[in-house]
């Protein structure tokens, strides 16, 4: 846990945006006159010294950052690496390096990616979030504007060509470009099968053909934020073979699609998605599998859900079965009238969704679940002790799992 004892022989304390300025560290930092600044900043100093790689965008941040530093790390480039994530192959959100590449995920929710001054800015896509701090889709996009003509003259910015917003930049940009998608851009991919097993797809760079590739994370949306890493790899000099490679044995970063175990017949899988973008390309994932899914949904922050309310239920149409638990505050103060259960309003008359506390979570989880079923757990907050717990549940037959139909949700 957090304690003033942590900071007693610190230089500096950096803080991320999720730090209040209540937290014990930062009372005895400034009691201690040590200073505290920023996480951004603190890598915008880091990018003045390294050749800087940032990764900015609503959505796939995380896997793309973290898929760019395994491919520079085949490469022989030996990167350092920021991740908002815990990464598998590095056993850690960060991976020190002895090369010149500092590669890390920009965090655009308060506007601090402006801070940094990297070589190469990717983003992969501008959705309407942190609308808190930003208050609209506008001022949103102005922020990526200027955060991407931060890049020097020699530099790259690489632009999801899919996603209309990120598109939209490419006029406004002072400094080289290059884009990537799977229907459109300078890098395309060509979807060659999509399942369990992930996405192969073949790339087409600028009218050229390069070859296949294969992503070992289900769900197509990862083959997108691969075509962003070619853009990345491609620019740095990584030869095609070492970028193929390194994604062939990609082990993904925790929380993003991870497959936590199979019991009583049950696949679990948790994922950190919050946002109703993420949640369907994520639903979309787990339907690969041919099971009946059954989603946990732990909606993020009541800002988000007040901001998004009606967008949450089209996102998660392609379940079979949805479960609404309590909204994790992540330390904001509640909202009149913006709670979980006020969710189920918005969904189609007949569809199948039920509210649960969080408490009562795992039971119903188990009471719902039969032999073949995918449990997909969504959220940012702490419903991933959910997919822990019902895994435990089912391995020690506490639930009997029997099959239930789609309409029919026990009460």
């Amino acid at each position: 846990g957090h304690s003033a004892a942590h900071v007693a022989r610190a230089d500096v304390v950096v803080t991320s945006s999720a730090v209040r300025a209540d937290n014990p560290e930062v009372l005895a930092a400034k009691a201690g006159d040590i200073p505290v600044i920023p996480r951004a900043e603190m890598l915008g100093e880091l990018m003045r010294v390294k050749d800087g790689v940032a990764v900015a965008g609503s959505h796939g941040k995380t896997t793309t950052t973290t898929m760019i530093a395994s491919v520079l790390a085949r490469g022989g480039l030996d990167p350092t690496a920021i991740i908002g994530g815990k990464a598998r192959a590095f056993g850690s959100n960060a991976r020190l390096g002895q090369g010149e590449v500092l590669v890390a995920e920009a965090d655009e929710s308060d506007g601090s990616f402006r801070h940094l001054f990297p070589m190469v800015a990717v983003v992969t896509n501008i959705d309407r979030e942190h609308m808190d701090h930003y208050g609209s889709i506008e001022v949103l996009r102005a922020a990526f504007v200027d955060f991407a003509n931060k890049v020097p003259f020699y530099g790259l910015v690489v632009l999801g060509a899919d996603d209309p917003v990120a598109a939209s930049l490419a006029p406004e940009l002072l400094k080289r470009h290059v884009t990537y998608g799977l229907d459109s851009g300078d890098y395309r991919g060509q979807v060659l099968s999509a399942g369990p097993d992930g996405t192969r797809f073949r790339v087409v760079a600028r009218g050229k053909q390069r070859g296949e590739v294969h992503v070992r994370t289900p769900g197509i949306h990862y083959a997108e934020n691969a075509l962003a890493v070619l853009c990345v790899s491609d620019f740095l000099g990584v030869p095609f073979a070492d970028y193929c490679a390194a994604l062939e044995t990609f082990e993904g970063v925790d929380r993003r699609f991870s497959v936590r175990g199979e019991a009583a017949g049950v696949l679990v899988i948790d994922d950190y998605g919050h946002h109703p973008t993420e949640l369907k390309a994520t639903i979309a994932a787990a339907r690969l599998y041919g099971r009946r899914v059954i989603v946990a949904f732990q909606p993020h922050r009541y800002s988000r859900t007040r901001d998004l309310f009606t967008d949450f239920a089209p996102a998660m149409a392609g379940a079979d079965i949805v479960v609404l638990t309590d909204i994790y505050a992540a330390g904001e103060p509640a909202a009149p009238g913006i709670t979980a259960s006020a969710l189920l309003d918005t969904f189609t008359p007949g569809r199948p969704v039920r509210y649960v506390p969080r408490a009562d979570l795992v039971q119903a989880l188990g009471d719902l679940a039969a032999p073949g079923d995918l449990v997909l757990v969504l959220g940012a907050g702490d419903i991933t002790q959910a997919a822990a717990d019902l895994l435990k549940r089912l391995r020690q037959g506490q639930a009997t799992p029997a099959p239930t139909m789609i309409g029919d949700i026990p009460s």
